[in-house]
This record gives structure tokens, C-alpha cells and sequence, in this order.
């Protein structure tokens, strides 16, 4: 069957809308981070994965991972444009009593599979899940997706070492490098390059892509589900605050919420109505 990519791409785009909404209305929140990581998420959940909204907690379904937890803008927009939950609720991110705080909690949003923040932790929990899916014999798959920041993280590497050791071939590692991180530049503030050679160091098979091109997105994935014996990381590289003129590449932009103007500016730019 042929791939809608436009579709997708319009998706993605109602998608960031609803990112700028949710953090402008928090007067808080992540959304440069959130933005960069739209169109993987627009690939995973309406093209890639074996998901249910109906049923969240369906046997056999594929999991994701938001080890960076604090770009949940990006993660409750998807789910609620998925039907895992009303997308009104969008509103209501970060506020006192709602579910949709500003790290994911599994107890509380249907589709969040981990309960992340503390970076680093929320890649492990998937060596574990996608242990568990090779210790019961299951073809589901698990995806995981990282902060190019979050790479300075110790505890990734040994849960690299960890996949890479059991052959986790059911498991898929997508970093989002967008470059910035909330003190700066990446390679000023505790360079992570070269990403890909260490990911290969460390037994992945590794795809490099533009992660902003449904195509490239699409066919690594595809790469990575006929990638045997070992597990894959896609390194995509991406802007912060895609979509958004005032936001793209801009550090200031990690976790600073937009205000009146800025959100209706980005809002219209994206082709959304404020």
C-alpha cells in the first residue's frame, strides 16, 4: 500500500500546533524539544507501530519510550491526535489535577508506557522491555527515543552495552539531534559526537537520516525491522524548534514557554487556528 506522505506531514504539522497550544497555555513547558521530535512521532504512531487507542494495554502491542520525558508536549499531542485520549485535555498540561503533568506518568495517560524525566533511566526500562518481548517469544517491538543531551547520560552507555549484549534486535534507539541542549550547543557544553561510530562501537547497527523527512523516517524503520542480531539506533538529525521561525535552532527555546504573540505567530505559521 502506498504511503500518504503528505498526509503524515499535515499530521505532524496539527501535531507542533498542538505542542505551541499545551505550553503556551501552561506558561510552561519544553517545546523546542518537542517540535524537533514531531515528524518521528508522526511515522511512529500512525505508520509504524502496532498500537491500539481502543485498547492501550493490548497484548502483543509495540511500546515507545520518551526517555527524554521532558519533551511530553510532543508525546501527549501524538496520543491525544491518535484517539488515546480527548485532544481538549491538551489544554490542561501542567496544571494542578490534571493527568497530563510535565513528565509522562504511566499511571495516569493512556499510551505512556514508562513514567520518564530522570534522563538516562527511561532507555534501560526499554532494554528491559525488549528483553521481556525476547524472553516470551513476541514479535513486539520496542522504540525508544533520546535527547542528543541526554547522550552525556552514563547510564545510556550501559544500557547500550546491555542491548547490544542480548542482541536485542526487537529494539529501536532514535536520537533526537537537534544539536542544542537547555545550556547551549551540544559540543560546547559536553560534545556526544560522533553519535553514529559510537552507537556502532557499542554493537548497533546505526542509520544516520534527516529526521525531518518522512521518507528517510519511514525507511529506517523499515531498515531496522529486517536488522537481525543486533539492535539499531537511528540518529536523526533535526532543528529545535522545527516549524517555528523564532524557535528553530535556538537554545533559549528548550524549556521556555511562548507568549501571547509568539504562540498566535506560531500557531498561524504552522497553519493552525489560534
Amino acid at each position: 500500500m502506498a504511503i500518504d506522505y503528505e498526509r503524515l506531514k499535515k499530521i505532524a504539522c496539527d501535531i507542533r500546533v498542538d505542542i505551541i497550544k499545551a505550553t503556551y497555555h501552561a506558561a510552561s513547558g519544553h517545546p523546542g524539544g518537542s517540535l524537533s521530535a514531531a515528524d518521528i512521532m508522526t511515522v511512529l504512531y500512525y505508520h509504524e507501530m502496532n498500537i491500539d487507542p481502543a485498547d492501550p494495554k493490548k497484548e502483543g502491542r509495540d511500546k515507545f519510550i520518551l526517555s527524554k520525558g521532558h519533551a511530553s508536549p510532543v508525546l501527549y499531542s501524538t496520543l491525544a491526535h491518535r484517539g488515546f485520549f480527548p485532544k481538549e485535555e491538551l489544554v490542561t498540561f501542567r496544571k494542578l489535577g490534571s493527568n497530563l503533568q510535565g513528565h509522562p506518568d504511566m499511571k495516569k495517560v493512556p499510551g505512556v508506557e514508562m513514567s520518564t524525566g530522570s534522563l538516562g533511566q527511561g532507555f534501560s526500562a526499554s532494554i528491559g522491555m525488549a528483553l521481556a518481548n525476547k524472553l516470551d517469544q513476541t514479535p513486539a517491538r520496542v522504540y525508544a527515543m533520546l535527547g542528543d543531551g541526554e547522550l552525556q547520560e552514563g547510564i545510556i552507555w550501559e544500557a547500550a552495552m546491555a542491548a547490544a549484549h542480548y542482541k536485542l534486535d526487537n529494539l529501536v534507539a532514535i536520537i533526537d539531534w537537534n544539536g542544542l541542549q537547555i545550556d547551549g550547543k551540544n559540543d560546547e557544553v559536553m560534545t556526544v559526537t560522533p553519535i553514529d561510530e559510537k552507537f556502532k562501537s557499542f554493537g548497533f547497527h546505526v542509520i544516520v537520516i534527516d529526521g525531518h523527512s518522512m521518507v528517510e523516517i519511514v525507511s529506517a524503520l523499515a531498515e531496522a525491522r529486517e536488522t537481525k542480531g543486533k539492535p539499531t539506533a537511528i540518529v536523526a538529525k533535526t532543528s529545535k524548534g522545527k516549524g517555528v521561525c523564532f524557535m528553530e535552532n535556538v537554545a533559549g527555546w528548550h524549556g521556555k514557554a511562548p507568549n501571547d504573540d509568539e504562540a498566535k505567530n506560531a500557531v498561524t505559521e504552522l497553519g493552525g487556528e489560534w
